[in-house]
């Protein structure tokens, strides 16, 4: 699968919705989470991520939420399956089922426990991409795993384990920035860090995979649109200039309970946190409200 083809546009990284009590996944509440963001018009799913808590879920839960979202999806946009364990052995068996399943590539972030040396990284990669014939995606997460690699250590992991793109949630935009210019030589960016969506489209960017977009998914895609495909700069900057207070909200706190909270002020269906996550304070809920309100993003449902 090409590049170009697999990933273009608005990859929401999806919440996975919980009972009131935390106990289970709402496994209903997911699938009608798929299908209205598919209606508003993203591009792709990405479940089992960072925003969708995979630290607190069991081994079976992960199955689970990967073929309720594959299952909904119906090949009618790309799944890419985040499946970053602590193990190699872990990220394999999860990497294998998720294939098996139907997603469109994985995506792995390195174990982030213990930090890497390079070789272990390549390693670890190399047997994922030996398990499995989807394109693989690294997870660049440094403040989590504490690995932080060059261009040209990106340019191996290519070469040695068929990453073809590149989730960048670091937030360095120097070193995005030369992924973005020299694409045809490494891998391709997915921009993962909400206030960086703008700069990153701009320069050149063709997607993005953003925890936001399970709220204001047609703003993202619109977003997506006057960016990457239209060339508006003026209708892009009045879009973004509405919704970067709500990005820049986003960032400042938990990020996981932030989106997870704006989801439910929109009316989606979330259930609550697993611990050790908590809720926002009042207080930082209604700034949150306040900003989705001045903001106009309302329900996600087909009556939006």
């Amino acid at each position: 699968m090409s590049k170009q083809v697999a990933f273009e546009g608005i990859l929401p990284a999806l919440i996975t919705p919980l009972t009131a009590d935390a106990g289970a996944v709402d496994y209903a509440a997911l699938t009608t989470i798929v299908e209205d963001l598919i209606a508003a018009g993203v591009h792709g799913l990405v479940p089992c991520g960072s925003t969708g808590e995979f630290v607190t879920l069991s081994h079976d839960e992960r199955r689970a939420v990967v073929e309720t979202v594959t299952g909904a999806a119906a090949d009618r946009v790309p799944v890419v399956v985040h499946t970053g364990a602590l193990s190699t052995a872990e990220t394999v068996e999860f990497s294998i089922h998720a294939e098996a399943a139907g997603a469109a590539a994985v995506m792995v972030v390195p174990p982030f426990y213990e930090q890497l040396s390079e070789r272990e990284l390549l390693a670890h990669f190399a047997a994922v991409a030996d398990a499995v014939s989807v394109p693989l995606m690294y997870y660049n997460l440094p403040g989590a795993t504490g690995v932080e690699l060059t261009f040209e250590q990106f340019q191996e992991l290519q070469r040695v384990a068929r990453v073809e793109t590149l989730k960048d949630t670091s937030g360095n935009a120097v070193a995005g920035m030369e992924l973005i210019q020299r694409d045809d030589e490494g891998p391709t960016l997915l921009n993962g860090m909400d206030s960086l969506t703008f700069s990153s489209f701009a320069a050149g960017a063709r997607a993005a995979i953003w925890g936001a977009a399970n709220f204001l998914p047609r703003e993202a895609v619109e977003l997506h649109r006057l960016l990457a495909v239209e060339n508006d700069l003026v209708g892009a900057r009045e879009l973004w200039k509405r919704i970067y207070p709500i990005c820049a909200f986003l960032e400042s706190h938990s990020y996981t309970v932030a989106v997870k909270e704006a989801c439910d002020l929109v009316g989606l269906p979330t259930g609550t946190l697993r611990r050790p996550l908590l809720p926002l304070e009042p207080a930082e809920r209604a700034e949150l409200a306040g900003l989705l309100e001045k903001a106009g993003v309302g329900p996600v449902g087909a009556g939006r």
